[in-house]
């Protein structure tokens, strides 16, 4: 299942049918598992390590070292679960030392070219990636979002479950779950609604998280003092709890 005309090193830990394509290089502390396909011209180096059923295509960068001047050859890692498709161009970082030391990526994901998830993020489950998305150090991106194409999202923020960001958004402060933002810098729009009737959610469900958009948003009140609300709210709904908890740990304060 290894093309001749790649470099796999002998360290290097690969499952007996993983597929590697020509002129690719796979360093020696990196692990993959069963039923991945990985391209020609990809390279996979630094302690990575890549799960079950991925597919990595062409010219992809994944392991390669944190683009920080602190970065000191530390055995940082890159951890990546199952079933996620990785195209063409992809950079995926290891992390550093000032932060956990990994990158993790989880599982289901969608990325697509040319997109670039630096040092030190922790990408949930079920996310879209379009093409170009970029995101700096230390970014949380939770289950279910999804980042239209040409998305920049500055260090330290974090976007919540099932939010939706929208072509060429620039996103510098941290982004609720279940709404929908856009624009340079970044505003928010409402609620993902297309998104969330597309995963199942009910119309008693979406009437709530409106309700709870609508205590955050546009009701007057602080962002303290809405968080405080919400929190009430949530003693009755498991989604305005997600929200409310998110609220809670912020740190670059919130798109409004």
């Amino acid at each position: 299942m290894i093309d001749p005309r790649a470099i796999v090193d002998p360290q290097a830990k690969l499952a007996d049918d993983v597929d590697v394509g020509p002129f690719s290089i796979i360093g020696p502390h990196v692990t993959i598992d069963s039923g991945c396909w990985v391209g020609s011209h990809v390279v996979i180096e630094g302690h990575t390590r890549i799960g079950k059923n991925n597919k990595i295509y062409q010219f992809a960068s994944v392991g390669c070292d944190p683009q920080d001047k602190k970065y000191g050859n530390e055995p940082t890692r890159l951890e990546i679960g199952d079933n996620n498709v990785i195209r063409e161009y992809c950079t995926l970082s290891t992390g550093t030392i000032q932060d956990n030391g990994i990158t993790r990526i989880g599982s289901r994901n969608w990325i697509m070219a040319y997109v670039h998830i630096a040092h030190d993020c922790l990408v949930g489950n079920d996310t879209i990636f379009a093409n170009s998305t970029a995101l700096a150090g230390h970014v949380r991106v939770e289950d279910y979002a999804i980042l239209g194409g040409f998305t920049t999202v500055h260090q330290f923020c974090a976007i919540g479950t099932h939010a939706f960001c929208g072509l060429n958004s620039s996103i510098s402060m941290d982004v609720p779950p279940f709404v929908t933002v856009s624009g340079v810098p970044a505003k928010v729009h409402g609620i993902n609604s297309e998104g969330l009737k597309r995963r199942g959610f009910s119309a008693e469900q979406l009437g709530v998280i409106k309700k709870a958009y609508k205590t955050l948003y546009k009701s007057g009140l602080k962002l303290d003092e809405a968080i405080a609300e919400l929190k009430q709210m949530a003693e009755q709904s498991e989604d305005v709890f997600t929200m409310a908890a998110f609220l809670e740990k912020i740190t670059r304060g919130v798109v409004r």
